[in-house]
C-alpha cells in the first residue's frame, strides 16, 4: 500500500485542489466569490430575516453548486438539454442518468412543477373576499403591473433579447413563483440572478415602498378612512375561483398552469368540505416544495454564469421594475381617490404588487402613521390579491408573445 499515492489521490480529487488549480487557470476565483455571496445571503436570511423560508434554501443551493468536484449540479448537461443541435435536446433521461442531486431537484423547476404547486399553496392561504366585495381593486392590481412593461423596454434598450427582457420585467410583479415560472420558459440561464433579485426586493418592501408612497400621495389623502366593505357569501367565494380560472385560461391559455393551481388551492379552502386537502396544501406540501424549489434555484447560481455584467443589470432593472410597479399602483389609487371624491385612500394602490400579505401590511402601517385610527389592511388586501392574478396574467401575456 502506497500511502503517498493514496494521499496524493485524495488531494487531487478534493475541492481544495480544484480551487487552487482554478486560480492558476484564472477561473477558480469565481467559486470563492460565489461561496462568499452564499454566506452573505445566508446572513441576510437568518440574521436580517429577508424572506428566510426561501432565501436560506437559495443561498445553500448556491453554496452547494459552487463546491468544486461535488458533482451536485452540472451546467453542461443543462446546456445540452437546451441545445437543439444536441442529441440530448430536451432529454430528461440524460439528466436522470448522469445528473447529481441538484440536477434532479432542478427538473421540478424546469417542468414548472414547483412554481405551480407554490401557487396552489398561496391560493389555499388567500382570502379573495376583499377583492370580491370591491371589484374595483382589480384596476389597482392591473395598474401595479406597470413596472413589468417599463422594465421590459428598459432591458431591451440595455441590449437584452426579448425573452430575457420579459423575464427581467416580471420582477416588477413582486411574485417569486411567477418570475421563476416565466424565466424557466424564456431565459433559464438568467434564473439564478432573477430569482435572487425578485425575492430580495420582496423582502425589502418595508424599505422600498414607503418613500415612494410619501412621494406620490399627499398627507391629506393618506389620512382618508375607508368604510367597511360588505360581507361576501360562501357561494360567491366558491364561484369566484371557478369563474376566474375559466375566463383567464380562455383569454390567455399560457396562464392556465399558474391560475389553475392558484384557484384550485383557493377552492380547497372555500368549499368547506375539503379541509384536509386545504391543510395539506397550506402546510406539508407548501413546505416540501419550498425546500425543493429554493435549493434548485440556488443551484443555478454557478460562478461562471452568475458573475457577469448581466447580473448587475438585472439587479438594477429589478429594483426599477419594483419601484415603478409601486408607483403605478399609487397613481391608480390617486385616480380612484379623485373619482370617488375622496372615499378611497390611495395608499392601498401600493399593495397592487403581488407580495401577499406584506405589501398590504405596509400600506396599513403607512396609513396609521398619517392617522392612528386608520385601518387599511382589509381594503389593501383587495389590490394585493388582485396583484397575484395580475402578475400571472402579465406572465401569460409575455409567454404568449415570446414563447415561440
Amino acid at each position: 500500500m502506497n500511502v503517498g499515492a493514496i494521499l496524493g489521490k485524495l488531494w487531487g480529487n478534493s475541492g481544495f485542489s480544484a480551487i487552487i488549480t482554478g486560480f492558476v487557470s484564472n477561473n477558480g476565483w469565481q467559486n470563492l466569490v460565489m461561496l462568499a455571496i452564499a454566506c452573505v445571503l445566508l446572513y441576510l436570511a437568518i440574521v436580517k430575516k429577508f424572506e428566510p423560508l426561501l432565501l436560506v434554501g437559495i443561498a445553500f443551493g448556491c453554496l452547494l453548486t459552487n463546491l468544486p468536484n461535488a458533482g451536485l449540479y452540472h451546467q453542461d448537461l443543462w446546456n445540452d438539454f437546451m441545445d437543439p443541435a444536441s442529441p440530448f435536446f430536451h432529454s430528461f433521461g440524460q439528466i436522470m442518468r448522469q445528473g447529481g442531486l441538484l440536477d434532479i431537484f432542478y427538473i421540478g423547476v424546469k417542468t414548472s412543477l414547483y412554481p405551480c404547486l407554490i401557487f396552489m399553496g398561496v391560493g389555499a392561504m388567500t382570502d379573495f373576499g376583499p377583492l370580491i366585495s370591491n371589484p374595483k381593486s382589480l384596476l389597482l392590481g392591473a395598474a401595479a403591473q406597470l413596472g413589468v412593461f417599463v422594465a421590459f423596454f428598459g432591458a431591451v434598450c440595455m441590449g437584452f433579447k426579448g425573452t430575457e427582457a420579459a423575464s427581467i420585467g416580471i420582477i416588477g410583479g413582486a411574485d417569486g413563483p411567477t418570475a421563476i415560472f416565466l424565466t424557466t420558459k424564456l431565459a433559464p440561464h438568467l434564473l439564478g440572478a432573477i430569482a435572487v433579485a425578485a425575492y430580495s426586493y420582496m423582502a425589502l418592501i418595508p424599505l422600498i415602498q414607503p418613500p415612494i408612497m410619501n412621494l406620490l400621495t399627499t398627507p391629506e389623502s393618506r389620512k382618508i378612512k375607508m368604510v367597511q366593505t360588505r360581507n361576501v357569501t360562501k357561494t360567491e367565494k366558491v364561484i369566484f375561483p371557478i369563474m376566474v380560472t375559466m375566463f383567464v385560461a380562455l383569454l390567455l391559455p399560457d396562464t392556465a398552469p399558474l391560475i389553475g393551481c392558484l384557484m384550485l388551492g383557493n377552492l380547497f379552502k372555500e368549499t368547506g368540505c375539503t379541509d384536509r386537502l386545504s391543510d395539506t396544501v397550506q402546510n406539508a406540501l407548501m413546505n416540501i416544495v419550498t425546500i425543493l424549489l429554493s435549493t434548485a434555484v440556488g443551484s443555478t447560481m454557478v460562478g461562471s454564469s452568475f458573475l457577469t455584467a448581466q447580473t448587475l443589470k438585472i439587479v438594477v432593472l429589478g429594483v426599477v421594475a419594483f419601484g415603478i410597479s409601486t408607483a403605478g399602483g399609487l397613481l391608480g389609487g390617486n385616480v380612484m381617490c379623485w373619482a370617488t371624491k375622496g372615499k378611497v385612500n390611495p395608499l392601498i394602490g401600493s399593495a397592487g404588487v403581488s407580495a401577499v400579505p406584506m405589501a398590504a401590511r405596509v400600506a396599513n402601517k403607512e396609513g396609521q402613521k398619517a392617522n392612528p385610527s386608520n385601518f387599511l389592511l382589509m381594503h389593501a388586501m383587495g389590490p394585493n390579491v388582485a396583484g397575484v392574478i395580475g402578475s400571472a396574467i402579465a406572465a401569460g401575456f409575455l409567454l404568449s408573445v415570446f414563447g415561440g
